[in-house]
């Protein structure tokens, strides 16, 4: 396939951003970014009857030039293979879809290595959503700080640990002058877009896009949005059996003393082993579970907030509040005006 040309356009060249296509990479991140850059400088210009000045030229690079077959299912047609690409001033990195270190040891080397060339002669790298993995699997986060999607946050602390991981934050910017960008959950590539149009096209030119995409900054950082994954896929049956227990009974006020119980361990020996089995203490994993029940009643139902934190067993408004907020990063209101299903949604589905 032919490489895409840049539409003409006034003053200097269009920036080279190549767009890395792994087989585990999955396609609405790479077609989101590789169109809402191609539209900076072009879209809008052309409603408003200018010429097109496009800031960045875009294109797909992958290890070789020949048809891909992503994670899901889907054929992508990269425009360059890593060989023909010599040089590029941002390298992009999306989302790969790997969850383990050994799943990581399988990515493709001969594109980690032209991101480790790229970077040496002088790209930025950007990485989103699983892609700071990559990042770190080329050794190149190394002492400095990154983002990742919350998902994904315990695998890049376990495996990179001189990497400094923000799971919380959208975006973070390291590296010689800001050289090394990642940004965290799926759709936060849009803020990393933005991020770059606004960098090398002005804070103008990112409106202007946002405005087109209809997108939004996410203020608010990943902590809302992230969901408790509970780990029972541990050998522990003692402590399987409790977490059973108390996903029935997370409610009650001596729900943590009577799970220690249940499991017939004597108390410290309960906690070490919860703690070892799960990665939370005992009431820090009650604690999540019965805020993501809050999270979940907020969304859908239409219950007072002193009423969901009853339910989910805090008599004490106040307190259920200041858990909420910390677990959370936003109180329980701001969290229902962000996430409750639309009443239009929920007429529709009857």
């Amino acid at each position: 396939m032919m490489p895409i040309e840049p539409l003409p356009c006034g003053g200097r060249p269009p920036i080279d951003v190549s767009i890395v296509v792994f087989p585990e990479s999955d396609p609405c991140i790479i077609y989101g970014v590789y169109d809402t850059l191609w539209a900076a400088g072009t879209f809008w210009n052309a409603m408003e009857g200018l010429p097109h000045k496009p800031l960045f030229r875009p294109r797909l690079v992958a290890a070789t030039a020949d048809p891909i077959r992503l994670y899901t299912d889907v054929t992508i047609m990269p425009h360059h293979s890593v060989a023909d690409v010599e040089r590029t001033d941002i390298v992009f990195v999306p989302n790969v879809m790997v969850y383990t270190a050994e799943c990581l040891g399988r990515l493709d080397r001969r594109l980690i290595d032209w991101i480790r060339d790229m970077y040496a002669r002088g790209a930025q790298l950007c990485a989103s959503c699983g892609g700071p993995l990559v990042l770190a699997e080329a050794g190149l986060l190394d002492g400095h700080a990154a983002t990742t999607h919350w998902s994904y946050a315990k695998l890049l602390r376990q495996h990179f640990p001189n990497v400094a991981v923000h799971a919380n934050r959208i975006l973070t910017q390291s590296g010689p002058g800001q050289s090394l960008v990642c940004s965290g959950g799926s759709s936060s590539w849009q803020d990393l877009c933005l991020y770059l149009i606004a960098r090398h096209g002005g804070i103008g030119e990112a409106l202007r896009v946002s405005k087109i995409f209809l997108y939004q900054w996410h203020r608010d950082g990943q902590q809302p949005y992230a969901s408790m994954v509970a780990n029972v896929g541990h050998d522990d049956a003692a402590i399987r059996q409790c977490q059973a227990w108390i996903a029935d009974h997370y409610e009650r006020a001596d729900v943590v003393r009577e799970a220690a119980r249940l499991s017939g361990l004597p108390k410290r020996t309960f906690d070490r082993r919860f703690r070892a089995a799960t990665g939370y203490a005992p009431l820090a994993y009650v604690q999540a579970l019965r805020i993501e029940e809050a999270k979940q009643m907020l969304e859908t139902g239409l219950e007072p907030v002193e009423e969901v934190g009853h339910q989910v067993g805090y008599e004490d408004p106040a307190s259920f509040r200041r858990l909420f907020r910390r677990l959370v990063g936003m109180n329980p209101g701001d969290y229902r005006r962000k996430f409750q299903v639309p009443a239009t949604l929920l007429a529709a589905l009857g």
